[in-house]
Parts: C-alpha cells; sequence; structure tokens
C-alpha cells in the first residue's frame, strides 16, 4: 500500500449505521466525512497505486434507475480501496421478473456484502432495504427525496476551490420541485452555514418551500443578486407527469444561465451542475467549459473521493455496531 502524504484520520467512526439521508448528519459529521475526502481527492490526483483498506469487503451497487457518473464514481471508489465490487444490473434480474422489494433484499443478505449501495426511483425505497439488510447502505439517490453523497461532493468541491462554505451565498436553479439533489444540497450546506437561494419558475418551486429555511425566486436576475455559487439543475422530465414548462426554448431564455444572467451574481461567481447537463436548457456550453467559473469537472472527480470517504468510514470496525441508526 502506497503511503498517504496525510493519511484520513483512522480513529474517526460513523456514528451511524448506513448513510441514508443529509438531515441525520450534524455540521461535526460533516466536516468529518469532508476532511477524509479531501484527503483521498489529494491522494487520487497524485496517482499512486490502489490503497487497500477494503481488501476482502464486498460492496454491492444496485441501482434501480439508470446511472452513469454515480454508479461509476462508486465502483471505482470502492476498488480503489481494494475492495470487491459487484454491479447489479436490475434490467436483467429476478425483479424484472416480479420479485419483490423485499425478497431482493433477503437475497442480497444471504450474500454477506459488507456494503450496499442503491438507487432508487421511489423516495424511502432504500431506508425500507436499509431495514432489511445486516450490511451497510449507502443510499446512491431515491426518488425526489435526498442523494446524500451528491451534496457532500458539492460540498467538497466548494470547499477545496473557495476554502469555506460559512457565510456564502449559493443559488440552486431550475427544477426544484423534482430535485433531490436540491433538497440535500440545502440541507447540508445550511447546516455548514452558507446562505440558500432557490430560483425556479413557479410550476417547478416546491409547494412548501416557506419551510424550506431559504429564499425563493422566480426571477432568475434577482435571485442571482450578489450570489457567490450558482448551482444549475437538471429538468426531471422523467419525474414529471404532465408539463411543467412551456417549452425548452422558452425555458432556457427565462432560466438557463448565460453570460447575461451571470453579470448579476458576484464578480467571479462559481458554475456547479450535478450531471447530466442539458446543454442549452438549463446551461449556456460557454458558460459550463469556462475553466475559470465552472466547477463542473471539479464535481466529477470529487464524487470519487467522497464515494471513498464514505466506503472507508461504513467498513471501519465497530462502525456498525456502535451506529446510532
Amino acid at each position: 500500500m502506497t503511503a498517504f502524504k496525510n493519511a484520513p484520520d483512522q480513529s474517526y467512526l460513523f456514528p451511524h449505521r448506513h448513510l441514508l439521508s443529509v438531515e441525520e448528519l450534524s455540521a461535526e459529521t460533516i466536516t468529518a466525512l469532508l476532511d477524509i475526502s479531501d484527503v483521498y481527492a489529494d491522494h487520487n490526483r497524485a496517482r499512486p497505486s490502489s490503497l487497500t483498506s477494503l481488501r476482502g469487503r464486498t460492496c454491492i451497487n444496485l441501482f434501480f434507475e439508470s446511472s452513469t457518473r454515480t454508479r461509476t464514481s462508486f465502483e471505482l471508489a470502492g476498488k480503489r480501496l481494494g475492495a470487491d465490487v459487484i454491479n447489479i444490473s436490475v434490467g436483467a434480474s429476478s425483479i424484472k421478473k416480479g420479485e419483490t422489494l423485499i425478497d431482493t433484499a433477503t437475497t442480497l443478505n444471504a450474500m454477506h456484502a459488507d456494503i450496499l449501495v442503491i438507487r432508487h426511483g421511489d423516495a424511502g425505497a432504500v431506508k425500507l432495504l436499509s431495514e432489511k439488510v445486516n450490511c451497510a447502505v449507502i443510499n446512491a439517490g431515491d426518488g425526489s427525496h435526498e442523494h446524500p453523497t451528491q451534496a457532500l461532493l458539492d460540498a467538497l468541491t466548494i470547499r477545496r476551490r473557495v476554502g469555506h462554505l460559512k457565510g456564502l451565498t449559493i443559488a440552486l436553479c431550475g427544477d426544484v420541485s423534482h430535485s433531490r439533489v436540491a433538497r440535500s444540497n440545502i440541507r447540508l450546506l445550511t447546516a455548514m452555514g452558507a446562505s440558500l437561494r432557490v430560483i425556479a419558475p413557479p410550476t417547478l418551486m416546491p409547494n412548501s418551500i416557506g419551510q424550506w429555511g431559504v429564499e425563493a425566486f422566480t426571477d432568475m436576475r434577482r435571485g442571482l443578486a450578489g450570489c457567490d455559487i450558482v448551482m444549475m439543475l437538471r429538468l426531471q422530465k422523467e419525474r414529471m407527469q404532465g408539463n411543467f414548462v412551456p417549452s425548452v426554448r422558452e425555458y432556457f431564455h427565462f432560466y438557463g444561465l448565460d453570460r447575461e444572467k451571470l453579470s448579476h451574481a458576484k464578480p467571479g461567481a462559481l458554475i456547479m451542475h450535478p450531471g447530466p447537463m442539458n446543454r442549452g436548457v438549463e446551461i449556456d456550453s460557454d458558460i459550463a467549459d469556462d475553466i475559470d467559473l465552472s466547477l463542473i469537472q471539479e464535481q466529477v472527480e470529487m464524487g470519487v473521493a467522497v464515494r471513498m470517504a464514505c466506503l472507508d468510514v461504513l467498513c471501519r470496525p465497530n462502525a456498525v455496531s456502535l451506529g446510532e441508526g
């Protein structure tokens, strides 16, 4: 095993059995995960040989929804730590043949995996599965509910570029109503001392937005005024039942990020997008590809480091037995 210049804190014990929601994480826990992720990010950039901290461990990626970035980064994270990683394609599995979610959990439990990484289209499905297995579970996105590792990697990306999270004004723009990324980021970044705004057309603004502890805007230029970070959100067409926007062209005119709208934010404001991007819908290519402003590729890179940290802490000795939930 190649030595770290600054090794992760091996004494840290994650205070939960699973990683299901940002809501259950304290600011101290978030900071600890970001600190460990920071070390893995530096390690990955140095391109040393693979690590062995998860040698002998088995990680199963069970994705009921298609994914490129999240599943690949979890797979890469596990392999870089020396784990045996298994990807289960739901399209070719027994689930498509009529097996229930509980039967699937029972089957996977019999395989004695150490970690299940689960993405599911229904909110609450990952939590249900976590109650039926003996191993640790990581929520890789459940419906419109949460996506905790995305929020962690977004926070790490910002912290590494800006140096801090506290005091920043961060705008989340686009399809807020259907976005699990928005919900997780609002919870995490607020806990870390940032001020959050959401910007969306009325049809894509949650009815409960008044209870989220954020400033809400339907006018993009007003909402971007004075923002340090602008995070664009993808139109979640697969979760929409009906027409929420008149047309893609009109949506971009009012809510797509371009140079003119960005000029209303703080000078030097940074751009983010969880991906996949719809260029010319949520964001103009000129902005997305500007290496001085765009953090989008860094988000992808930090995703591997954050997921290495999460797999690491959930596989540490006594981590599950000491867990709170």
